[in-house]
């Protein structure tokens, strides 16, 4: 293996490292909404600074390559698919540590049932499907896989647009939780960003795998 394939195949180690944090990061948002727990959600405040030392280290990494290298071709193409996507999943990490950092901070714990109406825990889980299967997406190659989230996505959108009537319902229903209600209504338009986010990877992966498809193609 040269110094450029060796390269290479560390920045690609290296991003699929940080897309299983970040996953982590998100679930254990969901997890520490669900039951309340600060102390898990002061755990994802304080990995965000992993989440961010990744994306500073990955973006080095690839300016190094284009300083020493000069790629051209599918190679170029890749390293600017991880430049975005590196981006893209910092972004992920940073809403999971917004919405950790509304649990540290409510002094009650979120109403199961506002959580349930308002499809909230289904988006968790729907954001956290889509974000595996992104993964999956580019460690396999699989462009059919990756244009499945450009739908799923659209699941998301829906919710987050009955968002706000089920919302103001609840608090009607229920005044002196408007605090909660409101959080509740911002982690649910993070959530709609998770999808946009992964919506963007998912366009990278198709990019670069299909220009890579197409050399093949032409070389044979």
């Amino acid at each position: 293996m040269t110094q450029f394939e060796s390269d290479m195949q560390a920045v690609r180690t290296e991003l699929i490292n940080m897309w299983e944090l970040v996953y982590l990061q998100l679930s254990k948002a969901k997890e520490s909404l669900i039951n309340f727990d600060k102390d898990l959600a002061r755990e994802v405040v304080q990995k965000e600074k992993r989440v961010n030392a990744y994306e500073l280290k990955i973006d080095r990494d690839c300016e190094n390559i284009f300083a020493l290298f000069c790629p051209v071709a599918v190679d170029l193409r890749f390293l600017l698919a991880v430049l975005k996507i590196n981006n893209n999943l910092e972004r992920i990490g940073d809403i999971a540590d917004g919405i950790a950092k509304y649990i540290v901070d409510s002094p009650i714990k979120y109403d199961r049932s506002m959580l349930e109406t308002a499809e909230v825990i289904r988006m968790f889980d729907d954001s956290l499907d889509i974000l595996k299967d992104t993964r999956v997406a580019f460690e396999n190659e699989n462009t059919l896989l990756a244009r499945t989230i450009f739908s799923r996505d659209e699941v998301l959108d829906d919710i987050n647009r009955k968002a706000d009537q089920e919302i103001a319902k609840y608090i009607q229903s229920n005044p002196q939780n408007i605090n909660e209600a409101l959080s509740t209504l911002s982690i649910i338009r993070k959530l709609e960003r998770v999808g946009d986010q992964s919506k963007n990877i998912a366009e990278e992966i198709i990019f670069y795998i299909e220009a890579k498809v197409l050399k093949h193609f032409k070389s044979s």
